[in-house]
Order: structure tokens, then sequence, then C-alpha cells
């Protein structure tokens, strides 16, 4: 039977690569699904989606539910803000793990506060993003 790890990316992470390379780094959003797909063995399959709006990750995370082994989310500058993630992420019995590519705690005051945290297992911070391959790891053990 396969399982399926959702990986879901936030606001501007299409731009990874582009935008403020000096803070997020070279890679592209692309070369971070290669990397979380290096990470899966045998049995194991990878959804991996990005967007804007903030609804559609509500969507997603509901559709998740009973049919993924876990989310790895980096909702961008939402974590900041959406409560609506928030519950949408509590209403999911599965693991989720939260990816920062950069360490939110060194940065602006307003994100040092990330609403997804509540919800989270595990939160991975400032690793760029090999945080990605982290968090798709610690899926797997916790899913057996």
């Amino acid at each position: 039977m396969t399982q399926t790890i959702l990986v879901l990316n936030g606001p501007n992470l299409n731009l990874l690569g582009q935008r403020q390379p000096e803070i997020y780094g070279h890679e592209t959003l692309a070369d971070v699904e290669a990397l979380c797909r290096a990470e899966l063995g045998e049995g194991w399959e990878l959804s991996f989606r990005q967007s804007n709006w903030e609804g559609q990750i509500v969507d997603w995370i509901q559709e998740a539910r009973g049919g993924t082994a876990g989310i790895v989310i980096n909702p961008g500058a939402l974590s900041h803000t959406s409560v609506a993630i928030l519950d949408a992420l509590n209403a999911y019995e599965a693991p989720v793990m939260e990816v920062h590519i950069s360490n939110i705690h060194k940065r602006e005051s307003f994100r040092h506060h990330s609403y997804v945290s509540l919800r989270a297992d595990g939160v991975i911070a400032g690793l760029g993003t090999e945080g990605y391959a982290a968090a798709i790891r610690r899926i797997l053990s916790l899913a057996g």
C-alpha cells in the first residue's frame, strides 16, 4: 500500500531562488521538490504544492484528512497571520511538520510567532531548504 506525504508551500515560495536569495538561498521550489522526493523510499508518494492563496491551502489540508501520512508545511508569511490554516490543521489527524527556510527568530519580531506552531508536531527553522528533508524524514519515522 502506498502512503502519501503532502508538502504545502505558502505565499511567495514560487519565487524561491529569485526573491531575497541572501535570506532564502538560490534553490528553487523545483529543487526543494526533488530534495523531498529523494528522501522517500518504496511505497511512498509525494504530493508537492504551492499557493499564494490562504483558502487554497486550507482546502488542501481538509482534502488530506484520512488520506495522507503527514503534512510538511511552509506557510510563509501566513504562519504569522492565519488562524484559518491553524483550524484546518487542528482537524487533521496525522503528523504535521512546520518548515521555515530562514531562522524566523532572528528576523523581524512579527515573524517570531507562528499560529501553525500551535499544531505542528515539530518546527524546523533556519536549516535552509534542508529543513524540508529533515521534516520528510521525521514524518517517515512517525508513520513507522
